[in-house]
């Protein structure tokens, strides 16, 4: 019999309208909700799942009196399912509607839905098919239930059936939170499920007309970039993948400054092919070097700046060995991330208490992706700047040229240089940073900072320069510097001058065409 009740009043639940793709824990569930004399209503597969778990169950078409049709297009669409999900039961007017019809509430709907994203990750899917996995009754049923949280209890997760079963039990009902809580999970999954779609529906355009993507709380952080501010880790929905994936292996939680200088450090360190170490502050680097394995490449990375790599973030694109591991552990380092790491290293690093060890599980992307910054009022996207660059396309301006082992310094400073902020300028040399200026307003500025952050090795150092040198001093200076060769985009109006300066002192300059400013 259906009576009026109070929205904050504890929900028993005594009907049950269950319809899921992913059948996964469904029979403990069913089994779990028939003891508690719970009845049952379901559909098609799920419905059939129940029956040979053990619990009786109603067909939904035996409630609504109608058949499923147009191939399970149209089975829950219909006034006897949604009345019984919308009805608000602190409304006489309503109650009585139900009991007109013969109809009884539904106090809980357990709803998962087609695979959409799934499906579409096939890049040849037949889009017909694809479309058939656009499900309709299932997000109706759940924004419904979700609507009405007041008195219908929602759970779209498989993860949640046993805390649900466990809720039941302990408290003889949902709470008016619980409702609350799930309701705003159920909404969470639907929207997601839509920009799934809306996704799928742009996939022709590079840049859509509507763009939201949809991220999960992965972690509360203790305070943003200063301790006044509030701040939270979210990550993308879906597929995880680069420090998404990452496992901690060891140390506290990670905070706000962080998470930013890890992926700042990562992305370094896996855009080169050699064996790679990177130590990253402020999101700048403060070293990078490739050798032939990472213990020979630290010491080299840490030289480039050991002041500044004092709390610093280490990266590695390779396992991490023993001997790395026990190099690392000489300076006060706050994260160190690779792709694996040896039980010994993991042991090794473990000695420090503060210091976090994160593995990543999923180094590579995907696919390409998107860079979102926030700016007021909104977003500004961009692709992110992985194209790689191609030297077989750099051009020799200069009547000097390099031979192939000064082309392969200017390569690795080319790389470097990418990853720091502008206006950014690297000294390199046998394929190691020996000095950075970076984030400075002006070039020429930028150049005497990473002459003085070198101490004394620019000497025979090559220069990389995230942009092309809008006067000839910057380049004066590093040539006066012993600066030996020089990369860089062109494209000046006083192209002319800055080639010039390198002819009158006969060093080679490279020009690659592109650009890489980092703001």
């Amino acid at each position: 019999m259906t009576e009026t009740r109070r929205p904050d009043e504890l929900l028993r639940v005594r009907r049950a309208l269950v319809s899921v793709y992913d059948k996964s824990g469904l029979a403990e569930l069913a089994r779990g909700l028939a003891a508690l004399g719970v009845e049952l209503c379901s559909t098609g597969s799920t419905a059939r799942t129940i029956r040979e778990a053990g619990p009786a169950v109603t067909e939904v078409s035996e409630v609504t009196g109608f058949p499923e049709i147009l191939d399970g297009r149209v089975k829950t669409l219909h006034p006897a399912i949604h009345a019984a999900l919308l009805a608000d039961r602190t409304k006489p007017d309503h109650v009585a509607t139900l009991r007109e019809h013969g109809l009884a509430p539904f106090d809980l709907v357990v709803v998962n839905l087609y695979p959409f994203r799934d499906t579409v990750a096939d890049p040849d899917i037949d889009p017909a098919q694809a479309i058939e996995m656009i499900d309709i009754g299932g997000p109706t049923m759940v924004r419904a239930a979700a609507k009405n949280h007041a008195h219908v209890g929602v759970v779209v997760d498989p993860r949640d059936y046993a805390a649900l079963l466990e809720h039941l039990e302990r408290d003889g009902g949902l709470t008016a939170a619980s409702r609350v809580e799930l309701a705003a999970k159920a909404f969470a999954h639907t929207a997601s499920y839509d920009a799934d779609v809306r996704d799928w529906m742009y996939r022709d355009e590079e840049f859509p007309p509507r763009f939201g993507p949809v991220y999960r709380r992965a972690q509360q952080l203790r305070y943003g970039e200063n301790p006044h501010q509030r701040a939270a880790y979210y990550v993308e929905r879906g597929e995880r993948w680069g420090l998404g994936s990452a496992r901690q292996l060891h140390g506290k939680e990670l905070s706000y400054n962080n998470l930013l200088d890890t992926d700042a450090a990562w992305a370094l360190a896996s855009d080169f092919a050699e064996p790679c170490v990177t130590i990253i502050k402020h999101t700048n680097p403060a070293g990078c070097a490739v050798a032939e394995s990472l213990a020979e490449a630290y010491p080299r990375a840490l030289a480039g700046d050991p002041t500044s790599a004092f709390g610093g973030i280490v990266a590695c694109n390779r396992e991490v060995d023993a001997a790395t591991a026990e190099q690392i552990t000489q300076v006060f380092t706050e994260v160190v991330v690779a792709p694996a790491f040896t039980a010994d290293a993991v042991a090794t690093l473990s000695d420090k208490k503060n210091l976090r060890i994160l593995e990543l599980e999923r180094p590579e992307p995907a696919g390409p992706r998107l860079a979102v910054r926030p700016v007021s009022g909104g977003l500004l996207v961009q692709e992110t700047d992985t194209a790689p660059d191609d030297a077989a396309e750099w051009s020799v301006p200069t009547a000097a040229k390099p031979d192939e082992t000064l082309l392969a310094e200017l390569r690795f400073a080319w790389t470097a240089c990418k990853h720091t902020k502008s206006n950014a300028i690297v000294l390199a040399r046998e394929r190691a940073l020996v000095g950075v200026g970076a984030g400075q307003m002006s070039r020429v500025d930028s150049v005497r900072i990473a002459v003085e952050k070198s101490g004394g090795r620019h000497v025979g150092a090559v220069l990389a320069s995230d942009a092309f040198f809008p006067f000839r001093d910057a380049i004066d200076v590093a040539l006066d510097a012993g600066v030996v060769a020089v990369v860089q985009p062109g494209g000046s109006v006083r192209d002319e001058e800055v080639v010039a300066a390198c002819d009158e002192r006969g060093v080679p300059m490279v020009f690659t065409g592109r650009r890489h400013f980092r703001h």
